[in-house]
């Protein structure tokens, strides 16, 4: 009988559990990402790449640029490079109000770009669309160009190259651009800066270089692929010659140069 009873509970259990609604547990939906658009992506690069500039001149504020952008453009092409940072304490005052009389006279006057000057440029080449972009950069834009642009002249260059020199002439004291640019600053193949210079063509240090071979440094920095400050023929002589005698000592539109 007691076998009978439990026989008859079980099969009431059993009954009951069948009576239970199935609860079915459905996984979470896990959601898929949505792939980016190009454009999306492409202006999210773009907005890298320009942040880039503008974080490492806040750097180069306080330390120097390990290499620049011409530099790694140069060495792509096969070139060894020879690059030694100076201090501007220790590159010879001959050299500084050389080069800021030969490629920026009005350095001290301007806030990275010399607006009177662009204008004339910009006039020219409306009157002749042929001509192609020429001149015009103050010491600043070469700064920026060297250090984060590329060499060769297009509109698309220079409408960079105008608010990244504002933003340096912003960031940076005078004497520290053009410190940066002594340093970076192309002087033959392969040649960067002022030390280095002084070493490849004269074999000195750039603290010690006379007036005379400054003046040749200073004169062959538009064609430093052509020039050779060491062996001057004729045409830089005359370069030189020239920027000698518009060259004092110590002239006073270079006031924010002093130390």
């Amino acid at each position: 009988m007691t076998a009978n009873v439990l026989k008859s509970r079980g099969d009431n259990i059993n009954h009951l559990s069948n009576r239970q609604p199935k609860v079915t547990i459905k996984p979470d939906r896990v959601p898929i990402p949505r792939k980016r658009s190009l454009p999306h992506r492409l202006l999210k690069f773009l907005l890298i790449l320009a942040a880039v500039p503008i974080v490492l001149t806040l750097a180069y504020r306080f330390i120097p640029p390990p290499v620049s952008n011409l530099m790694l453009l140069r060495a792509a092409a096969g070139a060894s490079i020879d690059y030694r940072w100076q201090p501007i304490s220790e590159i010879s005052s001959h050299l500084i109000n050389a080069v800021a009389s030969a490629e920026d006279a009005r350095f001290c006057r301007h806030n990275g770009v010399d607006w009177d000057v662009l204008r004339g440029l910009v006039k020219d080449a409306l009157d002749d669309e042929t001509d192609p972009v020429r001149g015009g950069s103050t010491i600043t834009m070469q700064t920026a160009k060297n250090l984060f642009l590329w060499p060769h002249r297009s509109y698309i260059r220079k409408a960079i190259e105008i608010p990244l020199s504002l933003w340096i002439d912003f960031t940076w004291p005078k004497r520290r651009t053009v410190e940066i640019y002594l340093n970076i600053a192309e002087w033959g193949p392969g040649i960067f800066g002022a030390e280095a210079a002084a070493q490849h063509y004269f074999a000195r240090p750039a603290s010690r270089l006379t007036r005379r071979q400054a003046l040749l440094l200073a004169a062959s920095l538009p064609n430093p692929h052509i020039f050779n400050p060491a062996r001057p023929g004729a045409k830089l002589r005359r370069r030189t010659t020239r920027l000698s005698r518009r060259t004092p000592a110590n002239p006073a539109y270079l006031d924010c140069l002093k130390p």
